[in-house]
């Protein structure tokens, strides 16, 4: 027994060893690190039981026969953050620069498959060139099978995707189905086809960075969630965006430990919102005034600005929040902004996440490069979202609420729980100088002096209808609050709605406008 204890230490060392100590100081040298060395960062200290560190591959075209490694270019198994449990896959790019072989490809399925079924999330750690291209079609079908289970698991436990290094072609398929995804900037890529293929068909000279850099994506194409600077923030993050979620879609997230005898009114809410309505403010300053500690994890922070989600807690309640960014725009919906908000409010309603909205909003952004482009399509996403969402929704109209956003951002209409609004609140079809100019054109146009007779009818619009008190007379509004005692109204309504329950009709799958 002790030489047979003695060759498991030596395959198991062989096995940890990945591609050899060449291509892990060529790796170091990168400024990256190994496979192991990423899973141990990221996890609780001793918590990785690892799976299949055996396996090899089976392909013997192109000298691969006398090329195998134990592992073959994938660690994978289980492991705790903060105490809970998760799956990880950690590609490992000292051997055959992490492609994804049939054996590679099963190895990762099968940790998926148990996630699955015991209900937990699964991480992955992607650094890897793609294909086995001595595999052929049985690498491409090591893909297909995991981009099957990607969708699978959509909406039934949280898939996290971290890029550490190149991610081209197929490979980028299931990061994209996951539903978040971080990129170190400078280190990690993502492209269908690479730079060189760029200039052979479209005649474009495109570096990697541009075409598909951490930045590129975080801020142009918004594929990327998350964008920071190096591999020990990346991990840093995602523990902290696994503390806001549940297990799985059974489940309810974390709720943490709350004085609810503290002092609850914040007067600095009072003096956010300037007296001019066409001035701007920060949206973010209401946010971090509003959550428990001041802690906000915002989501696609580089990308469609003029909106505003990510992770807060009220009350010690983990909840999802969209808001509207009056800095950007003017706060208005466009095609970009539409697509991120209807994704988020898609993601926190599967898991069970209650939803916060502050709403500013003057409507849609107008334009022929808009309309062309499908604002009415992508606009309907967000509205499909919110009213399909049975989680709590809470909504706090700050300021402007026109048009069609009003019915969009979660008004009563669309099933919002409580909705609330600021005495600064002007609901309305359209702002009030383009709603007088339509309605008295006639009286201001026979008018000898036309400016006097604008403002006058201004000011009478105003009065009667830029403001909550209509919406609040129909019940649209269920109370017209200060805004100090705006945190300890969101705390009681989700404390109220800790047990809503909502349903849908009864469908195979609804059909948003994608």
């Amino acid at each position: 027994m002790k030489d047979k204890i003695e060759l498991l230490k030596k395959k198991k060392a062989e096995a940890k060893s990945g591609g050899g100590e060449d291509k892990i100081a060529l790796q170091h040298s990168k400024g990256k690190l190994t496979a192991r060395e990423r899973i141990e960062l990221l996890i609780d200290e001793g918590t990785f039981e690892e799976v299949d560190m055996f396996v090899k591959h089976r392909s013997r075209e192109f000298g691969l026969d006398k090329q195998q490694f134990p592992g073959d270019g994938v660690v994978t198994g289980f492991a705790k953050i903060n105490n809970r449990p998760v799956a990880i896959y950690s590609q490992d790019f000292t051997v055959f620069g992490g492609s994804l072989s049939e054996a590679h490809a099963e190895k990762i399925c099968k940790i998926m498959d148990m996630a699955m079924k015991v209900g937990i999330p699964v991480i992955g750690l992607n650094d890897s060139g793609g294909a086995r291209i001595q595999e052929g079609v049985v690498s491409l079908g090591g893909y297909a099978e995991i981009f099957l289970r990607n969708t699978l698991a959509s909406g039934v436990i949280p898939q996290i995707s971290a890029i550490l290094g190149p991610c081209a072609g197929g490979a980028v398929y299931s990061p994209a189905i996951t539903d978040f995804i971080f990129m170190v900037k400078h280190t990690s890529h993502m492209f269908v086809t690479g730079p060189n293929v760029v200039k052979t068909v479209t005649h474009e000279e495109v570096s990697f960075e541009d075409l598909g850099g951490a930045e590129t994506h975080a801020a142009k194409s918004g594929v990327a969630h998350f964008a920071l600077d190096n591999e020990v923030e990346i991990f840093e993050g995602i523990r902290n965006l696994i503390d806001y979620l549940p297990l799985n879609y059974k489940d309810s997230a974390p709720e943490y430990k709350f004085d609810f005898n503290r002092e609850l009114i914040e007067p600095k809410l009072n003096d956010i919102v300037p007296d001019n309505p066409n001035k701007p403010y920060n949206m973010k300053d209401i946010i971090h005034l509003l959550t428990d500690e001041g802690e906000f994890l915002e989501v696609h922070k580089y990308f469609a600005e003029n909106l505003i989600v990510g992770f807060g807690r009220v009350g010690g309640i983990s909840i999802g929040i969209v808001a509207n960014q009056p800095q950007l725009l003017a706060g208005v919906l466009d095609i970009n902004a539409s697509v991120k908000g209807a994704r988020f409010v898609r993601f926190c309603d599967a898991f069970n996440i209650p939803l916060l909205v502050l709403e500013d909003v003057p409507g849609f952004l107008p334009g022929t490069e808009q309309e062309w482009n499908g604002i009415i399509r992508h606009g309907s996403k967000l509205l499909f979202a919110f009213c399909e969402a049975t989680v709590p929704k809470v909504t706090v109209i700050i300021r402007k609420a026109y048009g069609g956003a009003y019915d969009v951002m979660n008004s009563k209409h669309i099933r919002g729980d409580f909705n609330f609004a600021w005495p600064s609140a002007e609901i309305a079809v359209m702002g009030p100088k383009g709603a007088v100019e339509i309605i008295f054109k006639k009286e201001i146009s026979e008018s000898s002096n036309r400016e006097e007779a604008l403002n006058q009818k201004l000011d009478e619009y105003i009065y009667k209808f830029a403001n909550p008190y209509v919406a609040a007379e129909r019940g649209y509004i269920d109370d017209v609050i200060e805004p100090a005692v705006t945190k300890l109204k969101l705390i009681k309504a989700f404390q109220l709605l800790k047990n809503k329950v909502d349903k849908n009709p009864k469908k195979k799958h609804c059909n948003i406008p994608l």
